[in-house]
């Protein structure tokens, strides 16, 4: 059973995937009015297909990696000239190459464009049906064994760190895509921190950072400290009838101090109330930039045969439709710069390239998230929707990018490159590409060794 979660999972994640990039290539070329010969999901042998009234082969494919649109081009006319029997006279006037350039840039750049819009969709979806978590990285133990210890005498326990170089640390993930954007580097980081409520400006000489894929898994550890994520101290959903509800507290509320005891973050809260079942409160608030005093009576619940206090809220912070969009458009701007950056870090040295994963360390992330629930599988979709788009927009030919890149010099040129130079790029594209599926998979069997 667990072996057919992972099948479907990995059939229903590449195959949204692939589709998504395909349809972003037909719809474009359909816009444009350029005969789509074939639509195919999968390679190879075609065992299910079916035509629409424009005479569009829509197929699956025995090889279930990738897809392909196939439009009809000069070229192929040429080179299967019964192929022209089947055409009508308008579609032999729109082949693909009888288009002006910038259309046929914009159909190759809509393959990736799609999958960045999916991304953004994925998102957007996510953020506003989960609560802004609100977390913070806190500096959680500084490594007092001088063999651990690199930078870490910059820093002390409670820092909270806000920002490094100046891009705002937003969620649990930010730290190490962060740091690790600055593998192989040599220079001044510079860290925002507020020390016991301070703000504070930390800045560190770093020489040829994170230099080992080992380093590179942990970047805080290299550092000489360990971090925790911990929630802001923010209302989120309140349950109706619980304790929070009665007593008037709300949504976005921030919970400053509860009796005598200032409070930091959200674990405080729980601590707290789950130490004082049926008591009296008085929460210290702030709210639309006022402070409120508001006694609340904590109700009890009975865990492990102990009464423990119940507030009866999540924290975090809800999310308005603008802001969940406004958020997956950054997160897939983000990510997709990274994403690039990361891709350059393999090509210097400056980044182990282990974690490349093909289709077998797909599969297997597949199957994980799906039985972990939809909002990691959607989740990881979007990220592997990202990647397929930032690949396809390498200048390397038989990807979308490696055809832009032809499309430009071809602009400049003021004419296509010579039949033979064009064959020799595709051939040379299509070996990197082939070489580099072999080491991914190579890579995801020596995972299992």
């Amino acid at each position: 059973m667990t072996f057919l979660i992972y099948i479907l999972a990995f059939a229903v994640l590449l195959g949204v995937l692939v589709t998504i990039h395909e349809f972003g290539h037909f719809i474009f070329a359909r816009m444009f009015k350029v005969h789509v010969q074939r639509f195919s999901i999968g390679m190879g042998p075609v065992f299910y297909k079916k035509y629409d009234k424009h005479g569009t082969e829509f197929a699956l494919s025995a090889i279930p990696l990738g897809g392909y649109v196939s439009m009809i081009t000069n070229k192929l006319i040429e080179l299967e000239p019964e192929i022209s029997q089947q055409l009508t006279e308008e579609q032999m006037k729109n082949t693909f190459d009888s288009k002006p350039k910038w259309q046929r840039a914009l159909i190759m750049f809509a393959g990736p464009l799609a999958n960045f819009l999916l991304s953004i969709f994925i998102f957007t979806s996510i953020f506003i049906s989960t609560i802004d978590p609100q977390t913070v990285p806190v500096v959680e133990k500084v490594y007092e064994d001088s063999n651990k210890v690199y930078y870490a005498s910059s820093f002390e326990e409670g820092d909270k760190i806000n920002a490094i170089n100046g891009v705002t640390i937003k969620d649990a993930k930010d730290f190490n895509l962060e740091l690790l954007s600055y593998a192989g580097f040599t220079g001044e980081l510079n860290f925002e921190v507020n020390r016991d409520e301070i703000p504070l400006s930390v800045n560190i000489e770093v020489l040829d950072f994170l230099p080992t894929s080992e380093s590179q898994s942990n970047p805080a550890a290299y550092m000489g400290f360990e971090i925790a994520y911990k929630m802001q101290p923010i209302i989120g959903r309140i349950v109706s009838g619980g304790s929070a509800d009665n007593a008037g507290l709300k949504s976005n509320d921030l919970v400053l101090e509860i009796g005598n005891e200032k409070v930091n973050y959200a674990e405080d809260i729980q601590n707290i109330v789950s130490n004082n079942p049926d008591t009296t409160l008085d929460f210290k608030i702030s709210r639309d930039d006022n402070i409120f005093y508001i006694p609340v009576d904590i109700s009890s619940r009975v865990v492990s045969d102990e009464a423990r206090g119940f507030l009866g809220v999540q924290f975090g912070t809800s999310r308005s439709f603008w802001q969940a969009f406004t958020k997956g458009v950054y997160e897939t701007y983000n990510l997709s710069a990274k994403t690039l950056q990361f891709i350059g870090k393999m090509v210097t040295g400056n980044m182990g390239t282990e974690n490349l994963s093909g289709p077998i360390g797909i599969a297997q992330m597949a199957g994980d998230t799906a039985q972990a629930g939809l909002l990691p599988f959607m989740y990881l979709m979007a990220l592997l929707s990202i990647s397929l788009a930032v690949i396809n927009l390498l200048p390397i030919p038989v990807l979308d990018g490696g055809q832009l890149t032809l499309l430009g010099i071809e602009a400049v040129r003021g004419k296509p490159l010579p039949e033979k130079a064009e064959n020799m790029i595709y051939t040379g594209g299509t070996v990197l590409v082939v070489m580099l599926m072999i080491f991914a998979i190579f890579n995801d069997i020596s995972r299992f060794l």
